[in-house]
């Protein structure tokens, strides 16, 4: 009896890199590895979308278009290219207009791609009909998806095997055109019977012949496990990835889930042991600068508590680590149970495990529903879909008070249609402002990417990858400070501050161009009357919003901040007249620190 051929997806080059690295890999970097993979037989890989279109903008002054073209170039025309769409959030944070979803789609086809997997967080079929519809229109594969994941213990009302009955019986009637189905658990935390009992649910719901995946994580311990359970089940495809990148936050190691499948009647893509240890060695020597993060490499048991998914653990980790702020991330994490309860059971995946992360870091840093981080106010008010079950009544009061925001009932694209702001015509003209050129991708780009987009269209993007031979060197450079100019801050105000050997008359002047005595004190603290506005969370000066001498009223925006990923209001306490703004655009702010002061 021949054994069951089941189809392999090696995500190292998408989902990997992403749960390992936050997504912050040079494709120059990895591309021998992909010559590897190759060679060991490997024909199905995801190579790009979710994450890992917006890090390449954020992080790598890359373009994720030219590396899917590279990539497709390398293991060339008939390997199954595969890529992660969020449904009406394609690979965007925020929903886009049915104009965006279709040049998604389109530009993503003509990159390359030959599958999308498509899902939504919320498992609100609405948000996968267009998209769907789109995928497949433009020749694509659609892979339209159920996600899953585990409750923290003591929550009831959704994810058990019924719910996603429910959820794939939606799917099945709306008529989305579909070529495979995808069960798909971000966090790792569906328990192994529960994923046994849903796989056969769906083997006995579908048509004959349907492909049926299942997608998890190593995060909280039992992948292994769950994919035993599903290969019991009828499953047809599995994820999984190569070392370095396998285990921990990613996907089970392909090696082991050979090596778990030895005597049974399972044929895992043809692959070998031999030819993937041979991949596995190139690609750790790709790699072998790049900086892991001790929580990659872990599995945690309180992630089933917690359900950050292994794609989002390592990004926000090491957003942490960029702010100074990594010593709290225990806390968020514990934080995450209550936000995760009252927000109405969406699945941590992006952008959802996001919006959780944030409010959790809200909690954490400014005391419990104190501020409402924007993404996740707006998923409990509806502007994403029909979250599982309602969301917390007393929450939701507080998101539409704090976002100036009523609850909606509107379907999510319908929203998204009538924001001028999502349209194309806004983004050709943002282009044409910045004489930048007009293609379909440069759109797509800005669009997706929005303020990152257009700095990396205009060579101004940020490169930040943790590289061990770099780290080093900052090291032993920061041991001493050579001659020259350099910025200080003191008591949160910023001078410029010229060192020189022996007894040069030395410099120092106010960023804002004031020239001051080195004895003096800072100038920005506050007295009297007026009130010194701090940044709340370490981060970036986004935008400011007001000049001094302006009067504003109090909650007016002065500012706005960029921190993890969340675009952070800096409010008037009182009404008054700004005294003084004491950064600039794109300076980077410390927790505590004086931006503003208000007389």
């Amino acid at each position: 009896m021949a054994k069951k051929y089941i189809d392999v997806m090696d995500t190292t080059f998408r989902d990997g890199f992403q749960s390992v690295f936050g997504g912050r890999v040079l494709m120059d970097d990895f591309f021998p590895a992909v010559e590897a993979a190759k060679t060991a037989g490997i024909n199905h890989f995801e190579f790009g979308g979710g994450a890992r279109f917006q890090s390449l903008y954020f992080y790598l002054r890359e373009d994720a278009f030219e590396m899917m073209d590279k990539f497709r170039k390398i293991v060339g025309p008939d390997a199954n290219l595969q890529t992660l769409a969020r449904g009406v959030n394609t690979v965007m944070l925020d929903t886009g207009s049915k104009e965006l979803i279709d040049l998604h789609a389109k530009m993503f086809k003509k990159h390359g791609t030959t599958t999308i997997r498509n899902f939504d967080a919320l498992n609100d079929v609405e948000n996968l009909k267009y998209s769907g519809e789109r995928i497949s229109h433009h020749g694509l594969k659609h892979e339209v998806v159920v996600t899953m994941m585990d409750l923290p213990p003591g929550c009831h009302g959704a994810h058990t095997t019924e719910f996603y009955e429910k959820t794939l019986r939606e799917i099945l009637d709306s008529g989305i055109p579909y070529d495979s189905i995808c069960f798909k658990d971000a966090s790792g935390t569906s328990n192994p019977q529960k994923v046994f009992d849903t796989i056969k649910m769906a083997r006995g719901l579908v048509p004959e012949g349907t492909h049926l995946r299942l997608h998890t994580h190593e995060t909280a311990g039992v992948s292994v496990s769950a994919y035993m359970a599903a290969l019991e089940a009828g499953i047809d495809g599995i994820d999984m990835a190569a070392a370095p990148v396998s285990g921990g936050t990613s996907q089970p190691d392909i090696l082991t889930m050979l090596h778990a499948t030895k005597g049974m009647d399972y044929d895992l893509g043809g692959l070998e042991i031999g030819k993937i240890l041979t991949y596995e060695k190139e690609l750790q020597n790709c790699l072998s600068d790049y900086f892991m993060p001790p929580e990659a490499t872990m599995v945690s048991p309180i992630i089933p508590f917690s359900p950050m998914p292994g794609g989002a653990l390592t990004a926000n980790t090491q957003m942490m680590r960029d702010n100074g702020i990594l010593d709290k991330f225990p806390e968020v994490i514990a934080a995450m149970q209550e936000v995760v309860e009252k927000g109405g059971y969406g699945t941590s995946v992006t952008p959802v495990s996001q919006f959780y992360f944030q409010q959790a870091l809200n909690n954490v840093m400014q005391g419990p529903w104190q501020a409402i981080a924007p993404g996740y106010g707006k998923m409990v008010l509806g502007y994403f879909g029909k979250t599982p079950v309602a969301p917390d009544p007393e929450v939701v009061r507080i998101a539409s008070e704090k976002l100036n925001l009523e609850p909606t009932t509107e379907k999510a694209l319908d929203l998204a249609n009538a924001d001028e702001s999502k349209s194309l015509e806004t983004w050709i003209n943002k282009l044409k402002e910045e004489n930048i050129e007009i293609t379909e991708e440069n759109i797509f780009i800005a669009a997706a990417c929005q303020e990152k987009g257009i700095s990396f269209l205009k060579g101004e993007g940020e490169l930040n990858v943790r590289k061990i031979s770099q780290m080093k060197k900052d090291c032993e450079g920061s041991s001493s400070m050579g001659n020259g100019n350099y910025t200080v801050v003191v008591d949160g105000q910023k001078f410029s501050v010229q060192v020189a050997e022996g007894d040069a008359n030395i410099q120092v002047t106010a960023v804002e161009g004031e020239s001051v005595a080195p004895s003096t004190p800072a100038p920005a603290a506050a007295s009297g009357d007026e009130v010194s506005i701090k940044a709340l969370l370490p981060g970036n000066v986004w935008k400011i919003v007001a000049n001094p001498g302006q009067s504003v009223n109090e909650g007016d925006v002065i500012m706005i901040l960029e921190s993890m990923k969340m675009e952070i209001d800096v409010v008037a306490p009182r009404g008054g007249v700004i005294r003084s703004i004491n950064v600039a655009t794109n300076d980077k702010v410390v927790e505590g620190q004086v931006v503003a002061v208000l007389g």
